[in-house]
């Protein structure tokens, strides 16, 4: 059995998220894409929690956001960032706000190195397919923020014990991240463990829910004939306390 918090909730398990999936109320294409994406079994691996603060790095769309909202429940808080220059995102959650999803959640339209958020307020940051876009600049921009400084933040908002939870498209171990980022929107596993070591996090454990050796990591991630199937890594870490 798990450990209960002060809170005396315990973190949801697999099985626990099927009410959440089944909540007539999604979407068909969120639901669509439950099979590829392995949500439950992520979110178990995350250790979320009724009652949780949860911070979201890269909202996107808010296919995670959804899930989120509902794992965290009624007592629970979400924060769901993503960058400005992700203006898809604006619709994207107006369209699910207006549908009366997400009531427990703040946005913010921040850069990922800067967040409106207290010191040590936050149980969890979940950062899902996006640690590579701190080393990518989209044209006509100056970034979406530093990563010295984003890991920085990460760690700064985390309460003592706090995990940090990150996953993302797998590329070949010594890929150039600013080069590798920009054309494959990829990241080598080593460079966010280092990011996260450098910053003081501490490394927990690591998960291959989503590892998929038949991808050889030299497409894109959004090429039709491996999207969704991405040879995905997936970590977890504490700050210290």
């Amino acid at each position: 059995a798990c450990a209960t918090t002060p809170k005396g909730l315990a973190p949801l398990a697999a099985a626990d998220y099927a009410a959440i999936l089944a909540d007539p109320a999604r979407t068909t294409a969120d639901r669509n894409d439950d099979a590829a994406r392995k949500p439950a079994e992520v979110l178990a691996f995350a250790k979320i929690r009724p009652g949780d603060t949860v911070l979201e790095l890269e909202g996107g769309r808010g296919w995670y956001s959804d899930i989120l909202s509902g794992a965290v429940g009624p007592t629970g808080k979400l924060y769901i960032q993503y960058p400005p220059e992700f203006a898809y995102g604006d619709a994207a959650y107006k369209t699910r706000t207006d549908a009366g999803r997400l009531k427990n959640a703040t946005i913010l339209r921040t850069h990922f190195d800067a967040y409106a958020i207290p010191d040590a307020s936050v149980d969890k940051v979940i950062w899902i397919l996006g640690p590579h876009e701190v080393y990518f600049t989209p044209p006509n921009t100056q970034g979406l923020g530093d990563p010295v400084k984003t890991y920085a933040e990460i760690k700064r908002v985390l309460k003592p014990g706090g995990e940090f939870i990150a996953m993302d498209h797998a590329a070949d171990a010594g890929a150039d991240k600013v080069a590798i980022a920009s054309t494959l929107h990829r990241v080598d596993p080593a460079v966010v463990l280092a990011a996260a070591k450098d910053a003081g996090l501490v490394y927990v454990e690591k998960s291959d829910i989503l590892a998929n050796p038949q991808d050889d990591r030299t497409k894109r991630v959004f090429d039709a004939t491996i999207r969704r199937h991405t040879d995905q890594f997936l970590f977890r870490f504490k700050k210290p306390g």
